[in-house]
């Protein structure tokens, strides 16, 4: 099963989920929306519509935060999941936001466009760290100058004893949220498919991709939320 085929499977289902297999979730999720909001912002003062490239969407999740946050931008989400996207548009069109989806994979080409802000929530840990350097340096290619790439992500501890205490974490967390043991060894089966990198690494990368102002602006154990922002034109 591929990751795509993982993630469609539970479609239906994933959002109702979150809070409780993300222990930190109105941090985590609310702490990106706070990072991307001022170009949008911006934007909006200049008259335009800002836009908005949501990187392994999925349902949608953190672009109707975002959208809920920042009225009046238009989204372009990526992912490979056909029915996650499905919802996503149910969602978004729901509450009047102008939106596209495209069925993408994250090493595919990147739609067409330039973005106030790039996002990601929970998907670019699925790619290798050559994949990764790759899609931040291609996304910081297609933000708009003032732009922002922000990542919301699931990340390694920097050492194999800290990552196995994320772990333990995580996994008394989700317990006392709720969780019961079948949806949390389904969240385990997805886990499988996880590549994820230390935070600091990453950080790296979109320094080495041009970026400026990089930082990790939260972190709870195993999410952390980081990015950085393309240079204003002077």
């Amino acid at each position: 099963m591929s990751v795509a085929e993982a993630f469609d499977a539970v479609a239906g289902s994933y959002d109702e989920a979150r809070r409780r297999l993300v222990p930190c979730f109105d941090d985590f999720y609310g702490t990106a929306a706070e990072v991307a909001a001022p170009p949008l912002r911006a934007a909006l003062a200049a008259g335009r519509t800002p836009e908005v490239l949501d990187l392994g969407a999925g349902t949608g999740l953190l672009s109707l935060l975002l959208t809920a946050a920042v009225p009046g931008v238009r989204v372009t989400l990526v992912d490979a999941a056909p029915a996650m996207l499905a919802v996503a548009a149910d969602q978004l069109r729901a509450r009047g936001v102008p939106h596209r989806t495209v069925r993408a994979d994250l090493t595919d080409p990147l739609p067409d466009g330039r973005y106030d802000a790039v996002v990601s929530a929970l998907a670019i840990h699925h790619l290798d760290d050559a994949g990764k350097r790759d899609l931040y340096a291609r996304a910081a290619r297609v933000l708009a100058p003032g732009g922002v790439l922000v990542n919301a992500e699931q990340v390694a501890g920097p050492t194999p004893e800290l990552d196995r205490r994320y772990h333990e974490v995580w996994l008394a967390r989700v317990a006392e949220l709720g969780s019961d043991r079948a949806e949390i060894d389904a969240a385990l089966g997805r886990m499988a498919y996880d590549r994820p990198a230390p935070v600091a690494d990453q950080c790296g990368w979109l320094a080495e991709a041009g970026l400026v102002d990089v930082d990790c602006f939260f972190k709870q154990w195993r999410f952390a939320v980081f990015g950085g922002r393309r240079e204003s034109v002077r």
